[in-house]
């Protein structure tokens, strides 16, 4: 048996965790195994891998939101990971793997979420695959509409999110104020699939991507999921509203709210988005065994 299979062997026994690791004994993220399986030196950046997949991982496994979900998701994936290091032709085209599944099933999920963005969900759905600079362009002429109206529901959830917060007079308006205002996009591994998408894709494709057409692109598909995963749940998505939301709420709720408001809060935004996030995550699962498939011809 090789050192290969023999730590293979033993994955069914060990926990994925959060962030990066000195050593096997201190804990290990997604591909720190990848490096310890295949008996390199311990890395979350193993020269088997592909650089592209590992950048996705690698976020991806730091914006999830428990271990169980890393090893419920992640730890699978790792024996295909092995030995996914290619040509720069391959790691071009996952990368644009990447940013399609960005574009054309990450995004269009959470527009889908408000009826308005529906129609902007379904535009980019429909763009054809995007394998190179011109799909991309495209994708970008597509975004700005819904960059726009996303930008409108925004503003909307933020002051609906500020109405509710104020007019709180206990921990039930506390809930409901903290339910409405939560980041749906983090919990369906935004994070992950952006940072990755934008890191893989400048990376591989380089140059050739476009500076402007990928800033146009990412700056669209940022906002309106953002804003769609945010009115979605009835009012603000992001870092902003969030908190301002939470400073109103409290302030208004007073001590009275305390941590079980908080906590109703939490789960209450978590279950209207948690079919959305678990397909999402799927799909996510599914990129990435596509990505390990392909080969250079």
């Amino acid at each position: 048996m090789t050192i290969v299979q023999e730590r293979l062997a033993q994955l069914s026994e060990l926990h994925l965790l959060e962030g990066a690791h000195k050593s096997f004994e201190e804990g290990a993220c997604a591909m720190e195994l990848v490096s310890w399986v295949a008996g390199e030196k311990w890395s979350d950046a193993p020269k088997c891998a592909c650089p592209v997949i590992s950048a996705f991982m690698r976020n991806w496994n730091d914006s999830l939101r428990s271990d169980d979900e890393r090893d419920r998701l992640l730890k699978p994936l790792i024996p295909k990971l092995v030995g996914t290091k290619s040509t720069k032709q391959i790691e071009s085209r996952r990368a644009f793997m990447a940013l399609d599944w960005l574009i054309r099933v990450h995004t269009p999920a959470w527009l889908d979420c408000v009826e308005s963005l529906k129609p902007h969900a379904l535009a980019l759905r429909s763009l054809e695959e995007i394998a190179d600079t011109a799909g991309l362009v495209a994708a970008g002429k597509l975004l700005k509409p819904a960059r726009a109206d996303a930008s409108a529901a925004w503003d909307a959830a933020r002051a609906a999110a500020w109405d509710a917060a104020r007019a709180a007079a206990g921990a039930a308006a506390w809930a409901a104020a903290g339910a409405a205002a939560r980041d749906a996009a983090r919990a369906a591994a935004w994070d992950a699939a952006w940072d990755a998408a934008r890191d893989a894709a400048r990376a591989a494709a380089g140059a050739a991507a476009g500076a402007a057409a990928w800033d146009a692109a990412r700056d669209a598909a940022r906002d309106a999921a953002r804003a769609a995963a945010g009115a979605a749940a009835g009012a603000a998505a992001g870092a902003a509203a969030w908190d301002a939301a939470r400073d109103a709420a409290r302030a208004a709720a007073g001590a009275a709210a305390g941590a079980a408001a908080w906590d109703a809060a939490w789960a209450a935004a978590g279950d209207a988005l948690k079919p959305t996030t678990g397909w999402l995550q799927t799909s996510a699962v599914n990129l990435v065994e596509r990505m390990c498939a392909l080969e250079a011809k």
